[in-house]
């Protein structure tokens, strides 16, 4: 198992100005913009905390830095294999990463936290993906070092559509795939219900026992952070990312051993655990003919997108997840569950009570 590093202090507190379930539910795809600059005191504060995102989850470390749009930006993006139908954006957010084995989430994490506190300060924003190792963004960006890359940059501005473009995304929402066909329960394709989201087994109270079940409360909460997930952006909305609730690999909250001296003591034991601290584990599913070893992505040198539509995941998941007073780490920690072809493990939160 390994244990996502301990970033440097302030790596792991966001600080956004607004509740990330708030922020996830006003961000959009925005293609419209207003062609004016944007603010002195906006850039700054934008600017700042883009500074304080360097860090990743899984130890990566990344830079993020918001460049001036250019005349020549909208034919740039066409050549690049990425969307060309960006109009007026005033400015981009762009960034670099460097190569580990799980940079591509840490790079989608850190971004989208980017990304949400950008919402917060009235901007719109979409993500860009596709080859910037030589374009003028990077150039524009001052480089990239050799062990780093840019796997996506991100249009910001002022939203020009009166909120209208928002609008019929959330009329479209129904495009997205079902909790039922998203998150598991213990294996694959077993369809977790929302209102078990927290746990099953014997219901929490206070460290003296005393007070209303907290089982309703955790699971409320786990619910949310997984629809936090669901509404997540992904390269033309593919939805790659699966969740698996599972147990505490067998210790509960006291830190005893979850096990017994017969099946049914174990079986016990396993509920008990999930009841106070479960495990998600989080799975990308590939989608066929698309991202990583497709001929278009090779022929572009685009990045493996998917990847970073794990981490936008797994930056909703957490964000939504502690707002709700549901503590955790995230961890490589593969629980061997039999999945389908096409079908990787990412990453574990591993819920602390």
């Amino acid at each position: 198992m390994t244990t996502a590093p301990k970033p440097p202090a302030g790596a792991t507190s966001p600080h956004l100005p607004a509740p990330a379930s708030e922020l996830i539910a006003r961000r959009y795809s925005c293609r419209t913009y207003l062609e004016r600059p944007i603010e002195e005191r906006d850039r700054h504060r934008l600017t700042a905390f883009m500074d304080s995102r360097t860090v990743g989850p899984f130890g990566s470390w990344a830079r993020f830095a918001l460049i001036a749009a250019a005349p020549d930006d909208r034919q740039a993006l066409r050549r690049l294999g990425t969307y060309g139908f960006i109009k007026g954006a005033t400015g981009f957010i762009a960034g670099a990463v460097r190569r580990t084995p799980k940079d591509l989430e840490d790079y989608g994490y850190l971004l989208e936290e980017v990304i949400l506190y950008a919402t917060a300060l009235g901007l719109g924003t979409c993500w860009l993906g596709g080859t910037f190792t030589r374009s003028a963004f990077v150039r524009r960006f001052g480089g990239l070092g050799r062990d780093e890359t840019m796997p996506a940059v991100v249009s910001t501005g002022y939203p020009a559509d009166d909120g209208a473009e928002r609008i019929r995304q959330r009329e479209e929402g129904d495009r997205r795939m079902p909790a039922a066909e998203l998150f598991f329960d213990g294996r694959w394709g077993a369809p977790l219900e929302a209102a078990d989201a927290g746990g099953r087994g014997e219901p929490r109270r206070d460290a003296g026992g005393r007070g209303e079940p907290r089982r309703d409360a955790s699971a409320a909460g786990y619910a949310r952070a997984l629809e936090a997930v669901r509404m997540g952006p992904s390269a033309t909305n593919k939805q790659p990312w699966r969740v698996v609730r599972g147990s505490t690999g067998g210790t509960t909250a006291a830190g005893t051993t979850a096990a017994g001296s017969t099946a049914a003591d174990r079986s016990r034991a396993v509920d008990r655990s999930r009841a106070v601290a479960p495990d998600w584990h989080f799975y990308l599913r590939r989608t066929k003919g698309y991202g990583k070893g497709s001929l278009a992505f090779k022929a572009l040198r685009i990045a493996d997108l998917q990847r970073v539509d794990m981490g936008i995941a797994l930056c909703h998941f957490e964000l939504v997840a502690r707002e709700a007073g549901l503590d955790g780490r995230w961890v490589v920690d593969d629980p061997g569950l039999a999945v389908p072809d096409g079908v990787e493990y990412t990453a574990t939160w591993r819920a602390v009570d």
